[in-house]
Parts: C-alpha cells; structure tokens; sequence
C-alpha cells in the first residue's frame, strides 16, 4: 500500500463575493477530489489546538502525526533544521522576513505594503541577508538565508520572552501597533532598513517595476527542537515534498527523506509537474511507503487576497499533482490511499490564517460508496466525521 498525503496549504476559505459568494474550493473545477469525496471519507479536523496559533508550523505537524502540545517550540527552529542551521540549547531563533514597507521617514508610521517583498527571488534575496549579516551579524547574533523572503536569526541567550506578529498577519495596516516590545529586535529591523534602502538590488527592482525588499521582519521566536521519527512511530518509510524550508525541516527532524525539487517555489507560478513527478518516483522508484506533499500556492493566494489565483491554484493541484501521481500509481497497479486536506483555513477576505476545522477527505482505491458529495468546507461541516484531536487523523489514515 502506497500512501500520498496532499497537503494544500490555506486551502480552507470562507464565502466571497467575487467568486459569487462561492468559496474558492466550491468555485472550482477539482474532478479527483470531488471523486475521493464521493466515494471515499469525509472528516472536519481541528489542527490547531486551544490556546495555540493557527500557523503552519502547528497545522502541519498536527497532519503529520505530531501532538504539537507536545513537541512544538517555535517555528523558526524547524526552519533553521531545512537550511542546516545547528541550534544550541542556548540559542532562539527567528524568522526574518525580507518586506516592503511604505516610504514614511518614521519607522514606526510605515505600512505594511508586502510581508513577500515581491516575492523576492532567493538569489536576491540571500545577497540582501548576506549583507545584513555582515553589517549587523556577530558575536552573539547571525542571519542566514533561506528561501524567498523568509530567512533566519539566531541570538545566543537571548531574553526568554517576546512579542512578535507575523507580518503576513499584517498587511496594509500601519506597524505601530505591531513593532517588536524587544528594543534590540526593534533596532535590528530599523538599523536593516538603513542598509537595505537604497542597495543596487532594490534599486533594479524598482527599476523593474517590482516591489523592493526595505527592511527586515523578525517574528516567531522558537528554541532547538526535537522530534520523535516518523518511521518509529507510524512503521512507515516517509518522504516530503516542498519548496518551503519550514516543512523540509519538519521532514529532516522527523527522519523522512526531504526531496527539493527544481522551479518549486511555493507559490503559484512553483513547478507543480516537477513536485507530483518527485512525490510518484519517491513511491514507485525509492519505495518510500508514504510521501507528504505540501503545496503552499492556495496559502499565497489567500495571503494576498487573491480568489482567482486561489481557486486556480486548486485546480492545477488537482489536475497536475494528484491526476498524475494517481495516473503513476494506477499504471504501477499498486493499491493506495489519498489524504487531501489544508493544514489551516486563508480566506482572501481576511488574507491571514484562522484556527476553524478544515476539510479533509481519505480515499482508498476500490472505495465506491457513491454519495453526492464534494470536497469543499461545507460537505465537509454536514457529512464530516469529526475529529477534534488533530494529530489523531494520521492513525485513521495509515488504518484505513
């Protein structure tokens, strides 16, 4: 039995307007999930549980089979383990995002145009950190590229407590409100801007019409995590496919094999034929027994407010990624079994994550139940087995 996990992130959405008061999985055209749910499981599962932040970091390790009340100490630290960042116990790490803020001369007055910066290629964008890390770096603080505008900051004993918002939770309002409550975090991003603001790279982007990367974001603190293999605990040979470093860092603690994939960027324009050829060789060709495949286009558009990409995204996954690996495993005559569901909801109304259940369907080859359902929230809320222990849905998949 080959097992493929569909992780579509953000999918998850609630009406809008522009898609006739359709959401953006009810709007579009997905004939193989609308097949898993006709004929396969249909559950609602709470990923995030109480008292925790609905981001991905959480959502996904719920997905994967993990307690996050458990094993969860941040998300930075899960990404420092994808870009090969060693974390001592004595170190916090963050994210630092490369952003666009509006041209105010007071820090603190500035908007937040764009959490991405454009999304900012990682050539780009690890030549700004580069510089960063050379004007600001040293002693008891690093920075480290990663991919896209999403990077790393290392502090060796750091203070134990901070506020810190995530920037795409942010967009287009003022950061007054927002501003780290740790003065050193709060002059790193200020003393960034200063460097940043008018360096060749930006320069060409503006040129370009393109929005430029002008200061640094530092958010979700976290410290080294540890977390038990996947293998040891489910008896399953895992692989992840992603472009996103905090997913292949879930992958790399938990001892799967992370596959990276070139032209995967984690957006919509991400090469979704190169990721589902990467999931079906992972299956048929490395017999790995389950592979993970984390598609963060849906998550982007829903960030950016975007319902048309949004629903487009789900359509190019459905038909390039789940068509195809489905086609392989077909031709393979293997037997096998899809999960497809969101680690979180993004609705493009409020462009940032919400802890509300999220829909979920498990299909096994040969199911044939023949009910008249899709794969949208609303199925999911009136025909859904409930599943209120996130991390609980991995066990119900490996035993169907």
């Amino acid at each position: 039995m080959k097992y493929v996990i569909i992780l579509t992130d953000g999918c998850a959405d609630i009406p809008v307007a522009e898609l006739g008061n359709l959401t953006p999985l009810e709007k579009s055209s997905t004939p193989n999930m609308d097949d898993f749910a006709k004929n396969g499981s249909l559950y609602l599962v709470k990923t995030v549980p109480d008292g925790m932040k609905p981001g991905s970091d959480v959502a996904n390790l719920s997905v994967m089979g993990y307690n996050p009340l458990n094993c969860y100490t941040g998300r930075s630290p899960l990404e420092a383990a994808s870009i090969g960042v060693k974390i001592e116990d004595n170190q916090t790490t963050f994210r630092a995002n490369l952003v666009t803020l509006s041209d105010e001369e007071n820090y603190s007055e500035k908007t937040m145009l764009d959490y991405s910066a454009g999304e900012i290629s990682t050539e780009e964008s690890r030549a700004l950190m580069a510089d960063i890390e050379k004007a600001l770096g040293g002693g008891d603080i690093h920075f480290y590229g990663g991919v896209s505008y999403r990077h790393l900051f290392v502090w060796t004993d750091a203070p134990s407590k901070f506020t810190l918002t995530p920037p795409h939770d942010i967009s287009d309002r003022k950061i007054s409100d927002y501003l780290p409550s740790d003065e050193r975090i709060y002059n790193l991003m200020k003393k960034s801007e200063e460097i940043l603001k008018n360096h060749p790279i930006n320069q060409k982007r503006i040129a370009e019409g393109k929005n430029p990367a002008t200061s640094m974001w530092i958010w979700g603190e976290g410290t080294r995590p540890a977390l038990d293999l996947f293998e040891e605990l489910y008896n399953k040979k895992g692989a992840v496919v992603s472009a996103v470093d905090l997913i292949k860092g879930i992958a790399i603690l938990a001892g799967m094999k992370s596959i990276d994939v070139e032209g995967a960027t984690g957006n919509i324009h991400t090469n979704f034929d190169g990721k589902a050829k990467a999931a079906a060789d992972a299956l048929l060709k490395d017999n790995a027994d389950l592979v993970y495949v984390h598609l963060e286009a849906p998550d982007e558009c829903g960030h950016q407010g975007d319902a048309i990409g949004k629903t487009r995204s789900l359509e190019l996954i459905d038909e390039k990624v789940i068509g195809y690996i489905r086609s392989r495993l077909e031709k393979a005559g293997e037997d096998y079994a899809f999960m497809v569901m969101p680690d979180h909801p993004t609705p493009v109304s409020t462009k940032t994550h919400s802890s509300d259940p999220v829909p979920c369907v498990i299909y096994k080859k040969g199911d044939n139940r023949a009910n008249d359902y899709r794969f949208t929230e609303e199925f999911a809320r009136k025909y859904g087995e409930k599943v209120d222990v996130g991390y609980t849905i991995m066990k119900k998949f490996l035993d169907k």
